[in-house]
């Protein structure tokens, strides 16, 4: 046997309220929760995988990675997802990959109901992003959108996960 297939790796266990969480500024609101990065465990592929809400009305940004793959699976509510200029629903049970440098979008079309959906990209990255220009989520404690990204976001993403774009 080789010394790599006895090697074990980590196992990790999260409850719905572990992981890092985090309020996001305009125009996302609603939340993040990064459940697995490099951070939290050793993992043989740099990754990270998480879930984000937007409320009602809220949007992210049409945006790039330079050097990610992303998979979205859109868990409940009802949205859009514009990929490349084309426009998708985002319904319970869709999933979309979204490869490096492909610029997309997603909407909360709902005026009543969270847009949830479960994220993964690799390599990792979009869960300092997500921590940097947001706010930590503490149980108990109020919502406190929506506030401004920070004046630094073109920088911050620049250095995480994404193409610098032209703030909204």
């Amino acid at each position: 046997m080789s010394e790599n297939s006895e090697r074990k790796g980590d196992v990790l266990i999260l409850r719905p309220e572990e992981g890092r969480n985090f309020w996001q500024p305009v125009p996302a609101n609603g939340h993040i929760s990064v459940r697995v990065a490099p951070g939290f465990v050793n993992v043989e592929t740099p990754f990270s995988i998480g879930t984000q809400t937007l409320p009602p009305q809220g949007y992210v940004r049409e945006h790039a990675h330079p050097v990610h793959d992303e998979v979205l699976h859109f868990i409940s509510g009802k949205g859009t997802a514009v990929v490349e200029g084309v426009e998708y629903d985002a319904l319970p049970g869709t999933t979309i990959f979204v490869g490096r440098n492909r610029k997309h979008k997603f909407i909360n079309t709902s005026t009543d109901q969270d847009l949830h959906w479960l994220w993964f990209i690799q390599p990792n990255g979009l869960e300092d992003f997500f921590e940097e220009i947001g706010r930590p989520m503490e149980a108990g404690q109020p919502d406190p959108t929506p506030f401004a990204r920070p004046d630094d976001v073109l920088e911050i993403e620049r250095r995480t996960a994404f193409v610098a774009a032209k703030p909204e």
